[in-house]
């Protein structure tokens, strides 16, 4: 007879393995199916982890090069080890996969290692790679199978020369010419990482502007900042195609006069699609959105019963901390529980130097709802600790419904703006006001400080401007 679970997820991504942890500790029965030879998913393995990994390595080698003098440390010119620093990515890697796989343990959820596919409603087949397969039996499916990069029609990925996100993670040299297709984070974040080793990096974007996704302020100001970092800019510019030469890559620019650009890694970096590929959803009848997305209501159940879906697979930001809160409010309500996630307070943070981070709506999105709203801006130009840190770039930005004073959104580019965005998560997850966040005592001197005058600055009151 097969193995019974309550709950097996498919998938041991953010969200995924996160479902199974709180499904376990609910006293669910639970099982989690992965075919790769380690836990945590895209965003652990070749995603969030080693990119922040390799973000903060080279941050500290241009740091070194550029900016210890001023503190009156004199180190002379730095220089590298990208072999160590890549070891010590995959050191960061495998120390918190190997952290996940310890979790599992201690909640006694059972790691099925292989591809799952579903079988029927209730049934879950795993095909391990030598090919054996077996059954195994639940009360509740989740799939939480993530997201791949989207592909660029007529370009193929080699992670070699041109490359996805995979494969510019464990390039084994600087390149001379790195040419990013996408100024989303993805792209922003890793060629920042090898323009700061030493590469010439061309970002090109189809639109006219970077970070489409948040308010069109914080990208106009972070462009100016890369700008001047180095890394160069065509926007409203549509890659036609890419040939490959002996030495060198021809980036072909779709414009009347065929422009080009050398280049010798290409990044394709244009967004990510759902990962459902081999997992039966059309034998299974399960309905997808569309968008491409597994389409669910708003607890997370597919229009079959007994079949859910979480995280990248799903409608909503793809985000790994958006697919952990989806995981553990569908295990909470397969447990009996009551849970929601609410997408309105889900933050983005892109982790350049300065950081960007927003929750909530963008000043473009108020306007064209035709929502009135007061706005409240503060440099870090002012904030104290910025000034004694020596990172001054940027600004917090509080939007706030006109009359309530009702905290809309929060954008915010500066030096840890992914820490300091927690706060206005808060604010706008539990309706707070602006005159709750300037009422509340932030310490001095901290970075935090500057939220505190955003807000006080919403009503025309701030201190230190």
């Amino acid at each position: 007879m097969p193995d019974r679970y309550d709950a097996v997820i498919i998938g041991s991504g953010p969200g995924g393995y996160v479902a199974a942890i709180r499904a376990a500790q609910l006293g669910l029965k639970t099982a989690c199916v992965e075919s790769r030879g380690t836990l945590g998913g895209t965003c652990l393995n070749i995603g969030c982890i080693p990119s922040k990994a390799l973000l903060q390595s080279s941050h500290k080698f241009a740091e070194a090069g550029r900016d210890l003098a001023e503190h009156g440390v004199r180190v002379g010119a730095p220089e590298l080890d990208l072999m160590a620093m890549m070891g010590r990515k995959d050191k960061v890697v495998a120390t918190l996969t190997r952290g996940v796989e310890f979790l599992f343990r201690k909640n006694k959820i059972d790691w099925r290692k292989g591809k799952g596919r579903i079988a029927a409603p209730g049934r879950v087949a795993v095909t391990s790679a030598d090919g054996a397969a077996q059954e195994i039996e639940t009360g509740s499916i989740i799939i939480a199978t993530g997201s791949e990069t989207s592909p660029l029609p007529g370009i193929e990925i080699d992670e070699r020369r041109i490359v996805s996100s995979t494969g510019a993670l464990a390039l084994d040299r600087v390149p001379g010419r790195f040419a990013v297709i996408g100024g989303g984070y993805i792209g922003l974040e890793l060629g920042s990482v090898w323009q700061r080793l030493g590469a010439k990096v061309t970002v090109i974007e189809a639109l006219d502007h970077i970070v489409p996704n948040m308010d069109r302020e914080l990208g106009s100001a972070l462009q100016r900042v890369l700008t001047r970092s180095g890394i160069e800019f065509k926007l409203g510019t549509k890659v036609a195609a890419i040939r490959q030469g002996e030495h060198e890559l021809t980036v072909e620019i779709d414009s009347a006069d065929r422009q080009t650009l050398a280049a010798d890694v290409v990044l394709v970096s244009v967004g990510r699609r759902p990962y459902t590929e081999g997992l039966g959803l059309e034998a299974a009848g399960v309905a997808l959105d569309e968008h491409g997305h597994i389409a669910i209501d708003d607890g997370f159940a597919t229009n079959i019963p007994g079949i859910y879906a979480i995280g990248d697979a799903v409608r909503g930001p793809m985000l790994a901390h958006k697919a952990m809160d989806d995981g553990v409010a569908l295990a909470e309500r397969l447990a009996g529980q009551q849970a929601s996630v609410d997408y309105d307070a889900v933050p983005a943070v892109v982790y350049t130097w300065p950081e960007v981070a927003s929750v909530g709506r963008t000043e473009e999105e108020l306007k064209t709802a035709a929502i009135s709203y007061r706005a409240g801006k503060f440099p870090f130009t002012a904030n104290p600790r910025a000034r004694t840190n020596g990172y001054t770039e940027g600004f917090v930005k509080i939007l706030a419904e006109d009359g309530t004073g009702r905290v809309l959104g929060v954008h915010i580019i500066g030096p840890d703006a992914g820490t300091l965005i927690a706060e206005a998560v808060l604010a706008k997850q539990s309706g707070a006001s602006a005159e709750d966040i300037a009422r509340t005592c932030h310490a001095h001197p901290t970075l935090s400080e500057a939220l505190k005058e955003a807000a006080l600055a919403v009503d025309g009151r701030a201190i230190h401007i």
